[in-house]
């Protein structure tokens, strides 16, 4: 084997592991209005902006747990395909939310969790 094709065979290992790596990087939530943990006066939706573009079956569940309610809610996807927008089908009361959230990006692999907030 010549040095030429050492080094090609080098590079091209270095970048098919580069780019395994960066398709099998998972979906990660990067901002949530309302932000985690925070109270608002009110707030007519709730959006979740994820590190990549959603996969069909992407979801978000809101609920009141201090009161064992789930609420309905209409879910729909920004124009670019990374973030998640739920409006409520009625006005939040006072009290504190969850937002679970179920997503998966390109590798396909779901990933879930939650944001609270309260409503004052």
């Amino acid at each position: 084997m010549t040095y030429r094709s050492t080094v090609a065979a080098a590079a091209a290992l270095i970048l098919g592991a580069a780019l395994a790596t960066a398709a099998s990087a998972e979906i990660k939530l990067v901002q949530s209005a309302p932000a985690a943990n925070t109270v608002v006066a009110t707030t007519k939706s709730v959006s979740l902006t994820f590190s990549e573009k959603l996969a069909p079956g992407a979801n978000l569940q809101l609920s009141m747990p201090e009161h064992g309610m789930k609420m309905g809610m209409k879910t729909t996807v920004s124009p670019d395909g990374m973030t998640l927008i739920g409006t409520p089908e009625s006005a939040l009361t006072s009290g504190g939310y969850k937002v679970a959230w179920t997503a998966a990006g390109a590798d396909g692999k779901k990933m879930a969790g939650q944001v609270s907030f309260k409503v004052n």
